[in-house]
């Protein structure tokens, strides 16, 4: 055949190949869309005939004309809600499953629409009919029964300890404004809550507790949060928690605002100032909220959390209510002393309980899928058995019973042989399977929870286990959705860097070093002597990626190392190899005193200053100690600083800020007036201060970010040019490093693996595993070191290249900083003149703004790639008569009454221009500790991970960057519906990534993604996208959004199971709503880890939880359910083909007490302890090669394909059991007791025998004392079994006549005895022939046979290698050691930063 002939016929199968391939997702897709219009139907026809027509259960029209809420405190009567004709709901929350009411009828369906339970249940009610039954009555209904009632008792437990967390909650206090008189409950209609308090709780009549503020029969009650109503005025004092949603009437704090915490509501950590109206100015006493006469009237209760539409009429004026005035359940006063609000929203209609995901169902684990099919299967192989027997029997009736005078009249009914045959057979889907499973998850329970890896010494606060029915999840997670604040981040920013006239210093003042000085109080004065003291043992700061064993020469191992060591000890968690700057804050202080005079030393003050004044804190006195009260973590950090660098606010009012400056004898006090504040809003991205100097002149101090700053410098056009030049060099540096990363190694999922490795086995096949170094001439053979993502830097390349990995690396740049030279060239121990050790400052270059502007942009680009928040501080100096003028249009703004907002930062926008550039901030959002490591392994276990958080943008992707969600390599898409069309922004995204990207992350806000939840076809494009996406950043979004998000990946990728993480309220709804839900125990409280289904009190030990307890559970639970399917199935096959043999009579080959005690005595603790204490590889590998958790992801434990491997190797050797017994019995000898109770003895012993050797011996790969002493007391008490039924069984004539059988008749018989050896050892030569080669085959790396492509794969990926060849290195000490080593690195990583090669990562050779 000609070339082309081939070529057209390749082709031509491609074409047809491809149109099949077309029609069947097309055949998929419309099955897809079937399958999803009759689940709308369905929740129709449910929702309009159950709910409405029988339950009453009608949704609820909007309101007419709103909400209608009445100021009135002489009520007596309770407020009605339109929309029900009833009274508003009760401030009674729950989060519990089920109620009195409910929880039988929903238990009931629950359990039976288990597929097994269910046809345990169809089994067992024929069973108990009399007559049709050979193998009792109540065997299957009655333990089935015992084991569903045990199960719906262990469910309402644990909902009942989600009650008591919410009676917990209900049962806070607040204060309501109440009349003293009457009881407030008379008269209310609330005689059913009086009712139940005297029953279930004790009453709180006498002991009611009243404020000593009063007005006449007024005054303030504690009362119970579920107490609380709709109209209800309350009153809260500092730090107290908000009972329901309440508008706003009164605060004490300054200018009448109130500082809330919403962190538990959406994340955010800044403090929201509310406000109330002027016109509720009297509503500070009682007597003014007596007599004040309002209406509010308000949109009907809904999610969203941002936004608020009402009015409220007073004293004849109709007012807009925004969410400015309203605060919000789940929030916290803070920084106010006192605070008056009017409720609006109790109970579920509160925003946080609308963003909550309400009374979720109950979760199921992923395996039962799998475990169903394979129930179908066995339940169809029963019928196809039942059916072969039935049909078996009529044969012999023809063919024997009519010609058989004795059994002639015995005639069996059709039914009666179908009923019992399938009776007989149901085993084969063992009941044993459900009752053993629960007592293995509860030892995996145990062990999970006792695992002392995942304690917190600092809280003290172990692993918990709130939902075990779902372990084996944990080896299966594909998606992570985790919350950033208290979850990733500790909520503690730091003041990390500063950059001043071209120059940058580290600050470090919080970090302790190994030996310290003591410090004077912070300023100006401090001694040269007294200045930060630094490591003594400098150790290079840069973590190399790749560790070449045997390098070129000797001479160039290490050549690349920058020769500067930076004395810094801070590294950055974004990027652990980027150099530091060489000097200090402490340097800086240093140097103002020696020369307070030079011109550097006075833009570093008036930097300082800046700090101190632009801001909103107030001092106050802690405890003996001066703290401030911040609406922003980040201007805490920065005021805190300032104290910390000699300018200590020991005042601030709304007129004057009073400052310290100075320390020690040489302090001095000035006092800078406040003219005007213009405030921070998310528009405008800066926040501005006019003050008036000491010496008269007027100030306008902005900070802000960069882009809002940059245009409103006075060299605006210098500014722009040089940041543009930076940003190009930014991008020349981020696509070198993406051209890097894609001439990578790359693992079967994209990934770069842990570790490189070859296999070499054709020369020797057992040198896996062997420590012997390879020469250095030849080609070595290298795993490359633990992987630290980000850990490349941004310049230059290197051509240093290993023959194993042909990629250029990228060499670190010389220095971060172009100001330092001077002190590379010497040790930073050596000490140094302050002329010399300063000299940079005498550059000349800092002069020139030009210089100054490059190189703090390039600063602010740094600061930004290591996951820093970073500010720009600029100011101008404004005279008096421009001042005046733009006062009066500052003050017009602020009275206006429409669009006030807008003509603020119009006025705003007046005064900030022209600024002078001051200096740059870079503010340190502390991680928790190993939470950049956790990641990383996380996404090297083929992990996708999502941050879902209510904070900014670039809040999330500065934590993003830090936490290494980002990497320096990644390439960042930002989907915002606010910069044109989302399908063109979503399709370009995807071009984007189908020309190749390293690693890609999807940056989207809450507008956009509700933008794309209203178009089916935005959403269609949208999560088509996600698969191929690494990472996802939302911000802004609301709990519900976040839930949205979990549901929509649960249902767009069915096979994909998420996790979702969290330490407050606002992620109860995403917790709830994923397959896997952890809780933190934080700082924040206990909410989410009370009601996860795991609580950990780190999110570092979520590696640990996942890679390691995760694997460990996913294989124990699929090696548990083969085992338990294979044992039956081998066990029963002899009584299905013993059937010949007894003319289909149904009679059993085993003895009825042997038989009903067979799953519990003699089989259960092989499958249990296997359940329970089987570990297929060690901790320390799990941990070192995260690659290997794809094995869960995979479904390779427990799937279709090996679920019949194992049922053919049972068919096969229980065959070969009844021919062993068989010809023993009737063909090679003849035996002493040729009963029917001997043969099946013999039978029954032999499977006994088998089944523990088998799964003890051979299948358990961790085998602990505790396995092997249950080998033993296993297959002792079977041999004390055949002796106890020798000795009590009645001797009287049956089938079974087990009467002093085992130790007079065939006890006594060598034939017997020679059987059972036998047939075992035919057995185990099988099955260790089988063993030996998969074994040498799965380490040649040609396991499994049948896989087509594969060769020898000697580059294969680790993930891809069979389990025996990670237990072969595992058996050698080297390796063992080296994983090891690896392993207690990566731990101690979490407690320290490592800032070089250390001896104990993975370098191994093979």
């Amino acid at each position: 055949m000609p070339p082309t002939a081939d070529v057209e016929s390749d082709s031509g199968k491609e074409r047809e190949s491809n149109s099949v391939s077309a029609i069947a997702r097309q055949t998929r897709n419309q099955l897809e869309t079937l399958g999803g219009a009759l689940h709308h139907r369905a929740a129709h026809w449910y929702r309009r005939f159950f709910l409405e027509l029988v339950l009453r259960q009608k949704p609820l029209r909007p309101s007419r004309d709103g909400r209608q809420v009445p100021l009135q405190v002489e009520r007596d009567h309770p407020l009605l809600d339109e929309r029900r004709g009833q009274p508003y709901i009760s401030n009674t929350i729950r989060t519990s499953r089920y109620t009195v009411y409910d929880f039988v009828p929903k238990q009931l369906i629950f359990q039976f629409t288990r597929l097994a339970n269910f046809y345990f249940l169809c089994i067992g009610i024929p069973q108990a009919i009399p007559g049709l039954s050979t193998t009792g009555s109540y065997t299957t209904i009655l333990p089935l029964l015992f084991f569903v009632l045990l199960t719906i008792a262990k469910e309402g437990y644990d909902d009942y300890k989600r009650h008591r967390l919410d009676k917990l909650e209900n049962a806070n206090t607040t204060r309501v404004l109440r009349r003293r008189i009457a009881d407030p409950d008379i008269g209310l209609g609330l005689p059913a809550r009086k009712w139940l308090t005297g029953v279930f709780g004790a009453s709180d009549a006498g002991s009611e507790v009243w404020d000593d503020d009063a007005d006449g029969d007024y005054g303030w009650k504690q009362v119970m949060w579920q107490d609380v109503k709709v109209g209800d005025v309350v009153k809260l004092l500092r730090d107290d928690a908000v009972p329901a949603d309440l508008v706003l009437l009164h605060a004490t704090g300054e200018d009448g605002l109130a500082y809330i915490d919403t962190m538990d509501l959406d994340g955010e950590t800044n403090l929201k100032s509310k406000e109330s109206h002027p016109d509720f100015k009297d509503c500070r006493t009682i007597g003014g909220l007596r007599s004040c006469r309002a209406n509010f009237v308000l949109e009907d209760p809904n999610p969203d959390l941002y936004r608020f539409d009402g009015r409220v009429t007073v004293h004849g004026r109709t007012l807009p209510l925004t969410s400015n005035e309203v605060i919000y359940r789940g929030s916290t006063l803070r920084n106010t002393a006192c605070a008056i609000g009017v409720v609006i929203n109790t109970g579920e209609e509160c925003k946080i309980r609308m963003n909550a995901n309400q009374h979720p169902d109950a979760k199921k684990p992923a395996l039962e899928a799998i475990a169903n099919r394979i129930v179908i299967t066995l339940a169809i192989y029963v019928i196809i058995l039942t059916a072969g027997c039935s049909a078996g029997y009529f044969i012999w009736r023809h063919s024997t019973e009519q010609i058989s005078w004795y059994v002639s009249m015995a005639t069996v009914e059709l039914k009666q042989i179908i009923i019992g045959y399938a009776i007989m057979f149901n085993n084969v889907i063992p009941l044993a399977l459900y009752v053993s499973l629960e007592i293995t998850r509860i030892g995996q329970m145990l062990m999970l929870n006792g695992d002392v890896e995942m304690y917190d010494d600092e809280t003290d606060t172990p692993a918990r286990c709130n939902t075990n029915t779902i372990l084996e999840n944990l080896g299966q997670v594909s998606y992570i959705f985790s919350d950033k604040t208290g979850t990733l981040t500790e909520n503690v920013m730091k003041f990390r860097k500063m950059s001043v006239a071209g120059t940058a210093w580290l600050h470090e003042t919080d970090i302790q070093s190994d030996e310290t000085l003591t410090m004077p109080e912070p300023g100006l004065g401090v001694p040269l002597g007294h200045a930060m003291t630094r490591k003594s043992n400098e150790i290079s700061s840069t973590i190399h990626e790749d560790v070449e064993l045997y390098p070129l020469s000797p001479s160039s191992a290490f050549a690349t190392r920058s020769e500067r060591r930076s004395s810094s000890q801070w590294r950055s968690t974004g990027r652990p190899d980027h150099p530091q700057p060489d000097v200090t804050t402490a340097d800086l202080l240093e140097y103002i005193r020696l020369r307070p005079a030079s011109s550097f030393a006075r833009r570093a003050k008036d930097y300082i200053l800046c700090m101190a004044l632009c801001h909103t804190c107030l001092p106050e006195v802690k405890d003996g100690e001066l703290d401030f009260q911040a609406s922003s973590p980040d201007e805490l950090a920065l005021v805190r600083a300032a104290h910390e660098l000699g300018y200590l606010v020991t005042h601030r009012s709304s007129q004057a800020v009073t400052l310290r400056v100075g320390g020690g004898g040489n302090a001095k006090t000035d006092v800078y007036q406040i003219l005007d504040v213009i405030e921070f809003s998310s528009k405008r991205k800066r926040m501005s201060i006019i003050v008036r100097y000491p010496d008269g002149r007027i100030c306008l101090i902005c900070k802000g970010a960069d882009s809002v700053i940059l245009p409103r410098l006075q060299l605006a056009h210098v500014a722009m040019q040089k940041a543009t030049e930076v940003r190009k060099s930014a991008e020349i540096e981020h696509e070198l490093l993406r051209r890097s990363e894609q001439l990578e190694v790359r693992n079967s999922f994209g990934g770069r693996p842990s570790i490189n490795l070859r296999r070499s086995i054709a020369g020797n096949p057992t040198s896996i595993g062997s420590s012997q170094p390879v020469a250095p001439s030849k080609r070595p053979i290298v795993i490359q070191s633990r992987s630290v993502e980000g850990s490349r830097s941004m310049e230059g390349t290197r051509t240093g290249l290993s023959e194993d990995g042909l990629r250029p690396s990228l060499a670190l740049r010389a220095t971060s900083l172009d100001v330092v030279k001077t002190l590379s060239k010497s040790s930073p121990l050596t000490p140094q003149p302050p002329c010399e050790k300063f000299g940079f400052l005498d550059d000349p270059t800092l002069l020139d703004e030009s210089t100054i502007f490059s190189r703090c942009f390039k600063h602010l680009d740094d600061f930004a790639t290591e996951g820093l928040r970073t500010l720009i501080f600029a100011r101008k100096f404004i005279p008096e008569s421009k001042y005046g003028a733009w006062k009066k249009i500052y003050n017009d703004a602020t009275t206006s009454l429409v669009d006030r907002q807008d003509m603020i930062e119009a006025a705003g926008e007046l005064i900030e221009q022209s600024l002078d550039l001051v200096g740059a901030t870079a503010i340190e959002d502390k991680l928790q500790v190993g939470v950049p490591e956790t990641i990383d392994k996380l996404r090297r276990a083929n992990i996708k991970i999502w941050m879902l958080t209510g904070d900014k943008r670039e809040t999330a992707i500065n934590i993003a960057h830090s936490a290494r969600i980002c990497r320096p390599g990644s390439d960042i898409f930002i989907l915002d519906s606010s910069k044109g069309s989302l399908d063109v922004q979503i399709s370009g995204i995807s071009d984007d990534i189908q020309t190749g990207c390293a690693h890609s992350v999807v940056v989207i806000d809450g507008q956009t993604l509700a933008a794309i939840e209203q178009s089916t076809h935005l959403a269609g494009l949208f999560y088509t996208l996600i698969p191929t996406i690494d990472s996802v950043i939302c911000c802004r979004a609301s709990p519900a959004q976040k839930s949205a998000i979990v549901k929509a990946i649960r249902q767009r990728l069915p096979s994909a199971l998420t996790l979702a993480i969290g330490d407050g309220a606002n992620d109860l709804a995403m917790i709830s709503a994923s397959h896997v839900g952890v809780g933190i125990s934080g700082k924040e409280g206990l909410q989410a880890a009370r009601v996860a289904d795991y609580a950990i009190a780190k999110f570092r030990f979520l590696q640990r939880l996942l890679l390691v307890h995760g694997r460990w559970n996913y294989v124990r639970t699929a090696k548990f359910i083969l085992a338990t399917f294979w044992k039956e199935m081998f066990f029963y096959l002899p009584t299905a083909m013993y059937q010949r043999y007894n003319g289909y009579s149904g009679t059993s080959l085993y003895e009825n007490w042997s038989l009903t005690v067979f799953n519990i005595l003699f089989t259960s603790l092989c499958v249990i302890c296997m359940g329970v204490w089987e570990q297929d590889l060690d901790a320390e590998t799990l941990l070192a090669v995260p690659e290997l958790y794809v094995h869960g992801q995979r479904n390779r434990e427990l799937n279709m394909a090996r679920f019949v491997r194992w049922m053919a190797a049972a068919a096969t050797e229980g065959v070969l059991v009844w021919l062993a017994a068989w010809a023993s019995y009737s063909v090679f000898g003849q035996a002493r007791d040729d009963g029917l109770f001997a043969l099946g003895n013999l039978v029954f012993s032999i499977g006994v025998m088998w089944i523990n050797w088998k799964l003890f011996i051979i299948e358990t790969h961790y085998k602990t004392a505790v396995v092997m002493g249950a080998f033993g007391v296993t297959l002792a008490g079977w041999w004390a079994w055949n002796a106890f039924l020798a000795g009590v069984y009645a001797a009287q004539p049956s089938p079974y006549p087990a009467r002093h059988g085992f130790v007079r008749t065939f006890g006594r018989d060598p034939l017997w005895w020679l059987t059972l050896a036998v047939a075992l050892l035919a057995l185990l030569a099988a099955e260790l022939a089988y063993k030996a080669a998969k074994h040498r085959m799965a380490v040649a790396g040609a396991w499994p046979p049948w896989r087509r492509g594969r060769g020898r794969a000697d580059d294969a990926n680790i993930e891809d290698w069979g389990l025996e060849v990670w237990q072969e290195l595992e058996k050698d000490p080297a390796v063992r050691e080296r994983l090891r080593s690896s392993a207690r690195a990566d731990a101690d990583a979490d407690g320290a930063e490592q800032s070089s090669l250390a001896e104990t990562d993975p370098v191994k050779v093979f």
